[in-house]
């Protein structure tokens, strides 16, 4: 009676324990998180109720189950099982707190800010932190987990033997994988590009939607993803229509017949802008640029306060100011002439 008692007391005690870590845990942070509900931190913490239960779970069973009487001629196997697994929830548990904590700075930071491009910068950083944060702890977890057997053992005390050479032979062996991985680093804290960024890479127009350690993942204005490396971005040009704000100034060029009533289109065009809720009031203006035997070339310029909004800004003005001098104009659109010059006989 004692040998089936004593594990299902051990059992329970182990059970109801773990239970009341977790739920004294989360009670202690959600009485913290109401008495300071500015600071995020308390409240993003609760997550990690899982694997603190998981882990407590594990550390009491692996000190109390000798005491149950379990597993008697089994003790070095079901040891390694409970150290492997405990050393798992703490790693797991790392995670989320590491987590929790970069995600309530970069919280209060984005909520304080006013500045979208500083923001958006902020949170470049700020995953490519938790990405380092995650491959560290998981590195480190595992090399943990992997000590606990004693053929590894012996097979680290040989590989540290001849470190120097593996190092210099991993090193040239990736050799792109580390320069990629020193650019992603380059790009977070260099304020190159950022999550959310309009940028224009091998004359393809995007958004910068995901930044790795390894590659950049942009998306263009038809849904299409450009995967490409980190690295290109320290390398080679690219243009970056959000660094220094979002705002932006387009240009329409239109060519039209000599004989175009200027400002009369100058006019048009005002209107256009005035009815483009697109359009966000900065600035405007339309000017003779060019001319040519046959036509004049005329620069309509406006503002807007991003580049999708430039772009229907550009869209609205061509259509628009295409469309007046067809009704109203019809003689100032480009055409070609047949008819001989005056004075010249045919």
């Amino acid at each position: 009676m004692e040998f089936t008692l004593r594990p299902l007391l051990v059992a329970a005690g182990v059970i109801g324990a773990t239970f009341a870590v977790g739920w004294a845990a989360d009670l202690v942070l959600r009485r913290i998180a109401s008495r300071h509900p500015a600071a995020p931190l308390w409240q993003r913490l609760r997550r990690c109720r899982v694997p603190l239960q998981v882990a407590s779970c594990t550390g009491l069973l692996l000190s109390s189950y000798r005491t149950a009487g379990v597993g008697q001629d089994h003790h070095v196997g079901i040891d390694r099982a409970l150290t492997l697994l405990l050393i798992a929830s703490v790693g797991w548990l790392s995670l989320r707190i590491a987590g929790a904590v970069v995600d309530s700075g970069y919280a209060r930071y984005a909520s304080a800010s006013h500045d979208p491009a500083r923001v958006r910068r902020v949170r470049t950083q700020v995953a490519l932190i938790q990405r380092v944060v995650t491959a560290v702890v998981m590195a480190v977890t595992g090399a943990v987990m992997l000590m606990q057997f004693q053929a590894v053992q012996t097979l680290g005390t040989s590989v540290l033997a001849s470190a120097g050479v593996i190092a210099a032979v991993a090193g040239i062996a990736a050799q792109s994988t580390l320069g990629n991985l020193f650019a992603g680093l380059q790009i977070a804290f260099g304020d190159m590009v950022r999550l959310g960024d309009t940028v224009v890479v091998e004359g393809e127009w995007g958004t910068v939607e995901e930044i790795t350690l390894t590659y950049l993942v942009v998306r263009t204005w038809d849904e299409r993803r450009i995967t490409m490396p980190v690295s290109y971005f320290t390398s080679r040009p690219f243009q970056n229509w959000s660094r220094g704000g979002a705002q932006m100034t387009g240009t329409v060029f239109l060519h039209v017949d000599h004989a175009t009533p200027v400002p009369l289109l100058r006019e048009q065009l005002h209107r256009i802008l005035k009815e483009c809720d697109a359009w966000d009031g900065r600035s405007w203006s339309l000017v003779v640029t060019d001319t040519t035997p046959s036509t004049i070339q005329v620069r309509a310029l406006a503002t807007a306060r991003n580049a999708d909004d430039i772009w229907t800004v550009r869209c609205a003005v061509r259509e628009g100011l295409i469309g007046w001098l067809r009704d109203e104009h019809p003689y100032a659109l480009p055409r070609i002439n047949h008819t001989p010059a005056p004075g010249r006989e045919p």
